[in-house]
C-alpha cells in the first residue's frame, strides 16, 4: 500500500538537484571524466534523538540518520570519447544502530487519531452498528501501518537509487530507481537539504505529500550554464492499463549569480488509473548579509489516494458474512480519510558561524481539508567540522499540531511517526555525529 506511507518514499538525501546534474553531466569540472572508474561511498550518521508527546518511546534513543540516512554506495564511469560516457549508481541503506536495511517510525505503529477512531472517520457513535465499524477500522487501519509505516519495509538492497544511463553532449538519459523530479526541488529549496526533522518534508510524512523515489523510471536531464532541468517517466507497470500507477514528473532550475530560483512538479495515477498524488513547488535562494535565506512553496493535491481499492473485497473475502455496504463504507471512509489537499511554505536562512554552520528554519502545513490538520516546526540545527569528512551536529525542533494534526519529528533517515493524540505538540532535540567517505 502506497496511500498512507509508502517504504520507497521515507529517507532522505541531501544533494540538490543541481549538485545531482552536475555530477552526472558536467564537464572538466566533474571528477575524472577522462577515466573509467567505480567510486565507493556513504555516510554513517548516529546520534541521541528524543521526541516528547509521544504515547510510548519518548525516552532517550540511539537513532541512525538523525540528519541524513546511513547509506553506501557504487558509482561508476566509463569515458567513451567524444562527450559520451555511461554512468551507473547502486545505493544501499543501513540502520547505524543496528546494522538492518530498514526501520520503522519513532512512534511505532501507532496511526493518526484520524484514521484509527471511526468517528473521526464519519462514523456516528449513536449507530447501533458503531462497534462493528471501530472494529473494522482498526482491523484495517493496522493492516496499513503494518505495510506501509516505515523505511525499506521490501528490503531492498539497493532501495535508495538503482539505476543506470548514458550521457551525451545533448543530456543524459537515466534508467532505473531514482529521485523524482518535485523531491529534488524540494530538497533544493529546504535550508536544511532535507537533513533532521527541521526539513519540511516532515510536516508532509503521515500521509506523504511527495513521492520520493520511483522505480522504472526513465529520465532526461539537461544543464545548459546556469539552467538546469529533468523530465520523468515512471510507467505504473501495472495490469489492465498503461495509466495505471504510472508517475511523470519535471523539474528546472536557474542558478544566477548570489541567487537560484526553481519549480519542481511530480504527479501520479493510483492502481486504477485515476490521478493520485499530486505534488507542485516553486523556490528560492538568495546570498542576503552572511548567509543564504531560502523559501518554497509547495502545493499538495490527492483526491483519489492509492492502493485502497481492495480493502472493501479484502473485508469481505475475510468475513463472508459481512454485509457489503458496510465493508463499502470502511473502504470509502478510509479513501476520504487519506485524501489530501494542503499548501506547505518553508522559510531558512543558513549561515556560518566561526568554522560551522548554523541552519534556521520555520515550516507552516496548511490543510485545506475538513479536518483542518495545521501544524508548523520551527528550530535550529548546528553543524561542527572535525575534518573534511567528520562533523558534530545538534538540532533543536518544536513542532505544533492544531485541531486533528498529530505529525511527531523524525530524522533525516526515519520518521516520527505521529503523538499521542490529536493537537499534541512535540520537541525533539538530537546530538550526533556524522562521518562520509
Amino acid at each position: 500500500m502506497h496511500a498512507l506511507i509508502s517504504a520507497s518514499r521515507i529517507a532522505h538525501h541531501a544533494l540538490g538537484a543541481c549538485a545531482l546534474m552536475a555530477a552526472l553531466l558536467g564537464g572538466a569540472s566533474a571528477q575524472a571524466q577522462s577515466a573509467n572508474h567505480v567510486t565507493l561511498y556513504g555516510l554513517v550518521d548516529l546520534g541521541l534523538n528524543t521526541v516528547s508527546g509521544l504515547a510510548s518511546n519518548s525516552g532517550v534513543n540511539l537513532a541512525s540518520g538523525v540528519m541524513e540516512g546511513s547509506r553506501w554506495g557504487l558509482r561508476g564511469n566509463e569515458d567513451m570519447g567524444a562527450g559520451y560516457r555511461t554512468v551507473f549508481t547502486l545505493e544501499s541503506r543501513f540502520e547505524a544502530d543496528n546494522g538492518i536495511l530498514g526501520n520503522r517510525p519513532v512512534s511505532g505503529l501507532q496511526l493518526p487519531d484520524r484514521l484509527a477512531q471511526a468517528s473521526l472517520l464519519g462514523f456516528s457513535r449513536t449507530s447501533p452498528l458503531y462497534p462493528t465499524y471501530q472494529a473494522l477500522v482498526t482491523g484495517v487501519g493496522s493492516g496499513i501501518s503494518d505495510k506501509t509505516l516505515g523505511v525499506n519495509l521490501a528490503g531492498r538492497l539497493f532501495d535508495r537509487q538503482a539505476f543506470v544511463g548514458l550521457v551525451t553532449p545533448f543530456g543524459g538519459i537515466l534508467a532505473g530507481r531514482q529521485y523524482t523530479p518535485a523531491y529534488e526541488a524540494l530538497a533544493t529549496f529546504d535550508v536544511m537539504h532535507t537533513q533532521s526533522s527541521l526539513s519540511p518534508g516532515q510536516l508532509i510524512s503521515v500521509p506523504f505529500g511527495v513521492d520520493i523515489r520511483v522505480s522504472n523510471a526513465l529520465a532526461y536531464r539537461i544543464e545548459q550554464g546556469a539552467f538546469s532541468a529533468s523530465l520523468m517517466l515512471a510507467p505504473g507497470e501495472l495490469p489492465g492499463g498503461s495509466a495505471r500507477g504510472r508517475m511523470w514528473g519535471a523539474n528546472g532550475f536557474y542558478k544566477g549569480s548570489g541567487f537560484s530560483v526553481g519549480f519542481g512538479y511530480n504527479t501520479r495515477n493510483n492502481e486504477l488509473g485515476p490521478r493520485a498524488l499530486t505534488t507542485a513547488l516553486v523556490g528560492l535562494s538568495k546570498q542576503v548579509g552572511p548567509g543564504e535565506i531560502i523559501a518554497s512553496y509547495t502545493r499538495i493535491e490527492d483526491h483519489n489516494p492509492a492502493d485502497l481499492s481492495t480493502i472493501a473485497a479484502d473485508l469481505v473475502r475475510a468475513q463472508p458474512t459481512l454485509p457489503a455496504a458496510i465493508a463499502g463504507a470502511v473502504q470509502s471512509a478510509f479513501i476520504d480519510g487519506l485524501r489530501q489537499e494542503s499548501n506547505l511554505f518553508h522559510l531558512g536562512y543558513r549561515f556560518a558561524t566561526g568554522p560551522g554552520t548554523l541552519m534556521l528554519s520555520y515550516s507552516l502545513l496548511n490543510d485545506k481539508r475538513i479536518a483542518n490538520s495545521d501544524a508548523s516546526s520551527y528550530g535550529v540545527a548546528y553543524s561542527y567540522p572535525m575534518s573534511k569528512r567528520t562533523d558534530l551536529y545538534g538540532v533543536l525542533a518544536r513542532f505544533r499540531n492544531s485541531n486533528l494534526s498529530q505529525i511527531a519529528p523524525g530524522g533525516g533517515g526515519f520518521l516520527g511517526g505521529v503523538t499521542s493524540s490529536a493537537g499534541v505538540d512535540s520537541t525533539n532535540t538530537a546530538v550526533g555525529l556524522r562521518h562520509t567517505f
